[in-house]
Parts: structure tokens; sequence; C-alpha cells
């Protein structure tokens, strides 16, 4: 049966299909991009909110040309997403030779030493905390920017969706 659960597997571990049991030499890089992509969908649900009550300045960008923010994909192919393009293969490239030497060197999946605002804290329990934290909150952000692209097209509106 390709999908198990049982008493070892829990939300903590979470690994239905048995990704860890089949290629445990691969587990570091199934977690960094666990948390790579929970980082971009934590990031993503707020970049499908905000747009609805806050834009940037600009006639390309304003509420009367572009109304549902799904719309904002085709409308600014040319200007704006060639940036987030950008940004993002800029973002990729800079993390390249940190997963490539990921099993080589002492550094956990998802950990860079990017911590400009201190939040991370320094008590070894409270650091695995907060690191399940971001795991799951991760998971349900992947989650939901499903669930919250598929209701503003079907909805036709915009946020809250109704």
């Amino acid at each position: 049966m390709p999908f198990r659960w049982g008493d070892s597997k829990n939300s903590k571990n979470f690994d239905p299909v048995g990704f860890a049991e089949r290629s445990p030499e691969w587990l570091n890089w199934f977690r960094e991009a666990e948390l790579k992509h929970g980082r971009q969908a934590m990031l993503a649900t707020v970049g499908l909110v905000v747009p609805e009550f806050v834009r940037i300045p600009g006639e390309q960008f304003s509420f009367e040309a572009i109304p549902n923010v799904l719309d904002a994909h085709d409308a600014l192919l040319d200007t704006s997403m060639k940036q987030i393009l950008l940004w993002i293969s800029l973002a990729e490239v800079m993390t390249l030779a940190a997963l490539s030497n990921m099993n080589e060197f002492d550094r956990a999946p998802g950990d860079f030493s990017f911590d400009p605002m201190g939040l991370y804290p320094t008590d070894p329990a409270k650091q695995e905390e907060m690191k399940l934290k971001e795991l799951k909150n991760g998971r349900l952000a992947m989650v939901a920017i499903g669930g919250m692209i598929h209701g503003a097209i079907v909805s036709g509106h915009g946020f809250p969706y109704l």
C-alpha cells in the first residue's frame, strides 16, 4: 500500500509515501525542499491577500487596471513578472552552493545563518520548537495557497473569495 500511516508517523515526521525509508541519504535534501517551498508558500499567501487592499503607485498597478489579483499575472507579463523571475532566479543561484554541499558540512536543512532581526532563539529546546513551527506553518501555507488560488478562480472574486 503506497500510503502508510502508523504509530511512528505523526504530524512531525509526516511521510505518507515513505520517501525517508526509500532514500535515507536524500533526507536532508527533502527537508530543505520542504522548508524552501513552505517559506515560498507563506510569502505567496501574504502576496495574494495584501494586493487586494494596498497597491504600489502607478497606473498599471491600480485597482482599475487590475481589479483581480489573479489577473495581474497576465496583465503584467512584460513588466513585473520579469522582475519576479529575476529575483527568484537570484535566490535559487545563491542557495545552489549550500544545497550541493549540504551533506559535507554541519549545516542543517533550511539554515542559512540569516537572522538579521535576531528572532531565532538561543535555547536549543526553543530552537527545535521554532523549527517545528516553521515546518508546520509551511505545510499549512502550501495547502492554503492552492485553496486560495482555486477559491479566487471559482468565485471570480478577490479575498475573502466569497
